[in-house]
């Protein structure tokens, strides 16, 4: 900030109030309420945030905490964040984050009277999401914990499935042996099932009843201590095609090569174009997800992208996912993913590594 002569950097989501102040709590899923933190370049931040907030907020580091009773829509802490603004930043530059993977949280008139009040504001993506992507070792313990909670409940998915089930049957018997194994929250599963194969890998369960030959995927993001982790698994069931099969080993090789080229010094793209070289080896029928895994963190995708385009340094603590994609027949698609962390010897794994061939329940 000091380099760029900013004076003051404004966050109002989630994950960047609760990063610079330490607040944590689900009541951000109701869209009523603004929350706001003000970093200014010297001193510990100051958070304008409603009423309702104050106790859990007192109970973090941060001293200067600003209320108004809320939802107020004439004036829903407009004019206590201008004040903030024009007194942290006494005329200089105020940053907020406005590249990819950001949003603004108020409403749009909110906005638009701020910036008429404290003038316009300059990007600082590249600050925020620069802090972001290093994690602490404290940080790095979080995702360890719920990557290793969450494949002690894969490794029970055998004893938790059978044919018979509905897809709804199967994902509530999955979220829930991930909260006993010890998640605080499932707050993404997707996935499955499919005869021999699946195309939309990412849907809601439906009333679908699994039957022998069929093949699943799940995909979960859960979540401790407001860490994600973010990782799947598939699985066949009775029996699978010898072209199921070579498609798992496929994406099961592309995911070691990822894992392989994850290094201080290389790049996203590095890691994508060595996933990518297998993946067309084994004779992919294209990947058009534009990505094969990201940054992982208090959000289940944070930069960077492993895309063929996005080139990030990977430095020493980046947690990441290496995600690669197989079209492997029309409408037949395999995804494999894991959780690393970025070490100067090479990567750690924090899920637990999957099989090399394709499980059969």
């Amino acid at each position: 900030m000091g380099e760029r002569d900013i004076a003051a950097i404004l966050v109002t989501t989630e994950p960047e109030v609760r990063y610079f102040t330490g607040f944590h709590t689900p009541f951000w899923q109701s869209p009523t309420r603004p929350w706001f933190t003000v970093v200014p370049a010297a001193g510990k931040p100051v958070a304008i945030i409603p009423s309702i907030g104050r106790a859990s907020m007192a109970e973090t580091w941060i001293d200067d905490i600003r209320t108004w009773s809320s939802p107020r829509p004439d004036d829903d802490g407009v004019t206590l964040l201008v004040d903030c603004l024009r007194e942290l930043a006494a005329g200089g530059r105020i940053g907020m984050p406005m590249g990819p993977e950001t949003h603004v949280r108020m409403p749009l008139r909110d906005l638009d009277r701020m910036r008429a009040e404290v003038g316009g504001f300059t990007d600082v993506t590249d600050i925020v999401s620069g802090l972001r992507m290093v994690k602490s070792e404290l940080e790095i313990d979080k995702h360890r914990f719920i990557c290793g909670v969450v494949s002690d409940a894969f490794d029970e998915i055998p004893n938790l499935l059978s044919t018979g089930m509905t897809e709804r049957q199967a994902f509530a018997a999955f979220r829930a042996e991930i909260i006993r194994q010890g998640a605080d929250d499932v707050p993404y599963l997707v996935g499955a099932t499919g005869p021999g194969g699946i195309e939309d890998i990412i849907r809601q369960p439906t009333d679908r009843e699994i039957v022998d030959g069929d093949m699943l995927i799940f995909d979960t993001g859960s979540t401790y201590d407001g860490y994600f982790s973010d990782f799947d698994r598939n699985f066949a069931f009775t029996s699978a095609a010898q072209a199921a099969r070579d498609a798992y080993r496929a994406v099961w090789e592309a995911t070691e090569a990822g894992i392989a080229a994850a290094r201080p010094g290389a790049t996203t793209t590095d890691v994508f174009t060595a996933m990518n070289e297998v993946l067309k080896a084994a004779g992919s029928l294209g990947h058009d997800v534009g990505r094969m895994g990201h940054g992982l963190g208090m959000q289940i995708t944070e930069w960077p992208s492993h895309s063929a385009s996005d080139d990030t340094p990977l430095v020493e603590q980046m947690v990441l996912t290496v995600e690669p994609g197989l079209l492997w027949e029309p409408g037949k698609a395999m995804v494999h993913e894991e959780n690393i962390v970025v070490r100067a010897g090479g990567a750690e794994l924090l899920s637990r590594r999957a099989a090399p061939d394709l499980p059969i329940i």
